[in-house]
């Protein structure tokens, strides 16, 4: 069927506009945090918000303040836990991953590379778009919680002090 009504398609512009920015100003309101380099926890929050605007905007069962009430309800959800996790170490390791140690000393370390499912191939790319050619240059590089590889290269380690890869290294 490709048209059933007008009224669908008014109720789907008019719905969808209000929802979208009852979402903006709650991601507003809600702070940086929500909108930051997504980890497990946050990409879950993220695609629960995608889901739950589409539905309220193709699913006339599902009204205007019921789909802002579960915006709200995922996000403040997400405060919490992220409020929590700041303030109480286990929470944190439930929610968080820990960022791994992937090179130390221009040496690739394949048993962290198996652990966490990331080829030579992967870290190779993530060197040169650091504008690193030599995996030997390289004093460390840290696979982060949000999925991204930190490079630091010989140059730069002694800069950094002697805590920059204290998370890193308990999970080598």
């Amino acid at each position: 069927m490709m048209f059933e009504s007008w009224t669908d398609l008014v109720r789907i512009l008019s719905v969808g506009a209000t929802s979208y920015l009852a979402l903006v100003a709650l991601l507003r309101i809600s702070g940086k945090r929500t909108l930051t380099k997504l980890n497990a926890f946050d990409l879950v929050v993220t695609v629960a918000l995608g889901s739950t605007l589409a539905t309220v905007l193709l699913n006339k069962s599902v009204t205007l303040s019921e789909g802002v009430l579960a915006m709200a309800l995922l996000i403040s959800l997400q405060f919490v836990i992220t409020w929590l996790s700041v303030r109480s170490e286990n929470l944190q390791r439930l929610v968080k991953a820990e960022p791994t140690l992937i090179i130390r000393d221009g040496s690739l370390l394949d048993d962290a590379l198996r652990r966490e499912r990331v080829t030579r191939e992967e870290v190779l790319a993530a060197l040169r778009a650091h504008g690193v050619t030599d995996v030997s240059s390289v004093a460390a590089a840290v696979l982060e919680t949000d999925g991204s590889i930190s490079v630091l290269s010989e140059g730069n380690a002694g800069k950094m002090g002697n805590n920059t890869l204290q998370g890193a290294a308990i999970h080598h």
